[in-house]
């Protein structure tokens, strides 16, 4: 069992780093491609919500990386010992509109490193804070959970299954495939073998299939707003992942509105939820 030096990884709490880049439209039009948009988003126009993950990526020596195609930890993330990383869940509130075409700084900060543990072993959380500004103005405020755990040696038991929280007002049908996840993954420069080589993904870390990125999911889930509900704006938004997606699952994209609340969840073909989210509905600007 590898032996996790808490005390250590906390050190990383309070580390900070800013990073400037243009919100280029071609990742933006890209994206809107994937997603099957009608109409992609020009210089000027406001960012759509989740789509801030198109930037600011960490653009990692190919020699750094590691097996699994991540990059090294160590510097500003801590160096956990354990291989397995997963996006667990997220929340961000937007201030203002993000605009194409406009140089934005974020500025990020290591907020928590906790040990638990889980069913299958010792489980490491990372939490992050991201702040993004256009100007002297504060846009967006966003928080990462990271889970890390050990790599199994064989196939493990998914997480006992979930029904549906409600019955859904709106519902769309997805069926994952590796042209979207190749795509989606080449667009935030994720290198994760699991969402684009089957051999690794079922040979080295025993999935069955090719994992559905979980930011992919929250961000299909927050097209739910912009196709039925186009006259308001997510304010905030907040998503955990529940049970793991893959390439060979039928998807149904749920919602439902509660005033100017909207609860949002995936459903594989089995009926289980995978993700759930919660959007908080405003005014458009």
């Amino acid at each position: 069992m590898t032996a996790i030096d808490i005390d250590h990884l906390r050190g990383w709490v309070g580390r900070e780093r800013s990073r400037e880049q243009l919100l280029a439209s071609f990742p933006a039009q890209a994206l809107s491609a994937t997603l099957n948009r009608e109409l992609a988003p020009q210089s000027g126009d406001a960012l759509p919500p989740t789509w801030q993950w198109l930037y600011f990526n960490d653009h990692v020596q190919h020699r750094e990386l590691g097996a699994d195609g991540h990059g090294k930890t160590g510097s500003f993330l801590p160096p956990v010992p354990l291989p397995r990383r997963m996006w667990a869940s997220g929340e961000f509130s937007y201030l203002l509109p993000l605009r194409l075409g406009v140089s934005a700084i974020q500025h990020s900060r290591v907020t928590a490193v906790d040990l638990k543990q889980g069913s299958t072993g010792a489980l490491v959380f990372v939490s992050l804070e991201h702040q993004i500004r256009q100007g002297l103005q504060l846009c967006l405020v966003e928080k990462q959970h990271l889970v890390y755990r050990a790599m199994p040696d064989g196939p493990s038991p998914l997480p006992p299954g979930e029904p549906a929280p409600y019955a859904a007002e709106h519902q769309q049908t997805l069926q994952p495939d590796p042209v979207l996840l190749f795509r989606y993954s080449a667009l935030t420069f994720n290198g994760h073998r699991i969402h684009y080589d089957r051999d690794y993904a079922t040979g080295q870390e025993h999935y069955p299939a090719l994992v559905v990125h979980g930011p992919l999911l929250a961000t299909l889930l927050a097209e739910q707003v912009a196709v039925f509900h186009p006259n308001v704006r997510i304010g905030r938004f907040k998503f955990r992942a529940v049970r793991p997606v893959f390439d060979t699952d039928q998807l149904q994209l749920c919602s439902k509105r509660e005033g100017n609340s909207l609860e949002l969840w995936t459903l594989n073909q089995d009926g289980f939820v995978t993700m759930t989210a919660t959007a908080t509905l405003e005014a458009s600007l």
